[in-house]
């Protein structure tokens, strides 16, 4: 790893995948939007397994250990810089280590407050406001969450390294605090950006950061369009199935079949990359359409080098 340590007042922000792709999904906005820079990878192969192997074109790729990265953005204001840190996957096993691991890291670049970002599920319409949820590690930090308008969560318990971070920050003497994006239940293996929105603007207003949200709300209101109709397709099936007395099964599989690569597709890509290297904040648009098409692995690399030398 290298180290970068003139950095002013840093906090870390610490996303991986989960539910709702609300975490990973807000990590990389924060990333984009602020025209972060990667500091360093966390040596970590330890903690992991391959679980899986690519192919392309009919052919066994070589297997790859899961990536996790710090990425830096430096005020310029010098009031506080952001190191961001996103794992492509948590470990398997020596989770609790696997935090202290970062955190150590996070130590040496002078850390002073750590974040993580989660989701959490509840019986919220798909079209009613995002709700978020703030827990602390301290009675100190529950009062400098309350000026976002969050709901502080007073019981229940956070899985996975959303929540063990914060517990390893507790013993290590850190502060922490965890923003929980509210999305429903039902949609909980789809994408859910309103929930990242509604965390990225609680943090937003905490850390005293100006965002532009103009893709994020776009996002979502693109994505709350469908869950919409998938809503509506699910009220009817049950309707048929009460008046026929007939059991079906509905899944929340693909909502269509719309997003499906065209030839013009690979030109609007490069077309992206080239002013994503202008303008980072562009990086996230390309990210997105990278997604929908679903070859983000194949570009991953070319797209985190993007990030990879500062401005």
């Amino acid at each position: 790893m290298t180290t970068e340590t003139n950095l002013t007042k840093p906090w870390l922000v610490a996303v991986w995948p989960g539910m709702g792709h609300v975490a990973v999904s807000a990590g990389y906005y924060l990333m984009a939007k602020l025209g972060m820079h990667l500091l360093a990878e966390l040596s970590a192969n330890e903690f992991f397994d391959i679980e899986h192997v690519e192919i392309k074109n009919g052919i066994v790729q070589k297997g790859r250990m899961p990536q996790s990265r710090f990425w830096v953005w430096k005020d310029p204001r010098g009031r506080r810089d952001l190191v961001v840190f996103i794992g492509e996957a948590q470990p398997p096993l020596g989770k609790y280590k696997f935090c202290q691991r970062l955190l150590e890291f996070a130590g040496t670049l002078g850390v002073e407050r750590v974040f993580t970002f989660a989701a959490m599920a509840t019986d919220m319409h798909p079209g009613h406001v995002s709700r978020v949820f703030g827990v602390a590690t301290e009675e100190e930090g529950i009062e400098d969450l309350r000026p976002s308008g969050l709901t502080v969560l007073e019981d229940g318990h956070i899985s996975g390294l959303n929540g063990l971070l914060l517990g390893a920050a507790a013993e290590a003497g850190m502060r922490g605090a965890c923003l929980l994006g509210e999305m429903p239940h039902i949609f909980a293996q789809l994408p859910f950006p309103k929930a990242s929105l509604s965390v990225l603007e609680a943090f937003a207003t905490i850390a005293g950061i100006d965002l532009d949200f103009t893709e994020m709300i776009e996002q979502a209101r693109e994505m709350d369009q469908k869950l919409g109709e998938v809503l509506a397709q699910w009220e009817r099936k049950m309707g048929q199935q009460q008046e026929s007395e007939e059991e079906e099964s509905f899944e929340t599989g693909p909502i269509d079949d719309e997003d499906r690569a065209r030839p013009d597709d690979l030109t609007h890509i490069e077309d992206l990359f080239g002013k994503a290297r202008q303008d980072r904040s562009v990086a996230y648009e390309l990210k997105r359409e990278l997604d929908r098409l679903g070859v983000y692995r194949d570009y991953e690399d070319r797209f985190l080098d993007l990030f990879k030398t500062p401005e």
